[in-house]
Order: C-alpha cells, then sequence, then structure tokens
C-alpha cells in the first residue's frame, strides 16, 4: 500500500469517506448540535481548504484513508470502514508523523472525541498519551462550536519504542 498526495478528482469521493467515517464514529457520542453541521458538503469545503496537506492510501477513486496535518495537529485521520483492521490506518498516522518534523513540529496533538474509544486505543497503541480533555473550537457556519475532546500528545522529536535499535 502506497501513502500519495490526494488528487483533486477525487475530492467528492473523500469527502465521502470522511463523512461516512465522522457518521460511524461520531453520530453516537457527538452533540446532535454538532451533527447537523457536520454535513456531507461540510466535510468537501473543509477537504478543500486541507488538500495540500493530505495525504491518502489507496488508487485515484477508491481511496481507502487519508490523513490531513493542520500546524502542530494530526488533524483529521479516517479509514474506510472496508479497510478497518488492514494496516491503512497505521500506515497513514506513520505518515503523518513523519511529515509534522519536516515541517518543524517536535510536539504534536491530536484531538479524539470522548467516547471514541477504538480511536483511543489506536492513538495509544502507537504511542500517543492522552493528557486530558480541553475543549476544541471547531467552525461552523454559525460560528465556533465548542467540543470537549480527549487532548492526545507525541514527543516526535525522539524515536518510538519500534524505531529504536535493539
Amino acid at each position: 500500500m502506497d501513502i500519495r498526495p490526494a488528487d483533486a478528482i477525487e475530492l467528492d469521493d473523500l469527502a465521502t469517506l470522511w463523512f461516512e467515517g465522522w457518521q460511524d464514529a461520531h453520530r453516537e457520542i457527538l452533540p446532535p448540535a454538532l451533527a447537523r453541521y457536520r454535513t456531507w458538503e461540510s466535510f468537501r469545503e473543509r477537504l478543500q481548504a486541507s488538500f495540500s496537506n493530505m495525504r491518502v492510501v489507496g488508487p485515484v477513486g477508491g481511496a481507502l484513508g487519508l490523513c490531513v496535518i493542520k500546524d502542530d495537529e494530526l488533524y483529521q485521520l479516517y479509514v474506510s470502514k472496508a479497510a478497518r483492521g488492514s494496516g491503512v490506518a497505521a500506515l497513514l498516522l506513520t505518515d503523518g508523523e513523519s511529515r509534522l518534523p519536516a515541517a518543524g513540529v517536535q510536539a504534536a496533538w491530536l484531538a479524539c472525541a470522548i467516547g471514541n474509544e477504538r480511536a483511543a486505543k489506536f492513538y495509544e497503541k502507537h504511542g500517543w498519551g492522552r493528557v486530558g480533555n480541553m475543549i476544541n473550537q471547531l467552525p461552523t457556519p454559525d460560528g465556533m462550536f465548542p467540543l470537549e475532546v480527549w487532548r492526545y500528545e507525541k514527543d516526535l522529536s525522539r524515536p518510538s519504542l519500534e524505531d529504536r535499535p535493539i
């Protein structure tokens, strides 16, 4: 499986992947007031704005997952339901972790929805530490939406245990 930059012709497919992943992971655990803003169109607009910082796995028109970095944040990581357990998420996470230091980031963070246990276990397995809760200000057409999330951090200046020689 190769990681590649997203292609502009697959923006709609990637928006669908993200929209479906968000619905699956968050619909039951996040406030309905936020869900009303999370339309397919909103995912497409946010992806378009983040296009230069996005990488994907899978062929054009058949992406299996995406990862977006933003400043010092691993901003978004989504994998299609069909690709879960295949290693796609770990590949994208590793790629995102390598792109952040290349942009000058040594300590990265990510937000995880409170209650998204599957994602939390995945991040912890890959060396991310939950440092507490934070209020994440999410942009919506009506202004910022404050959402309490779990904050994870990782020191990217040190090699992970997996990368250290024995």
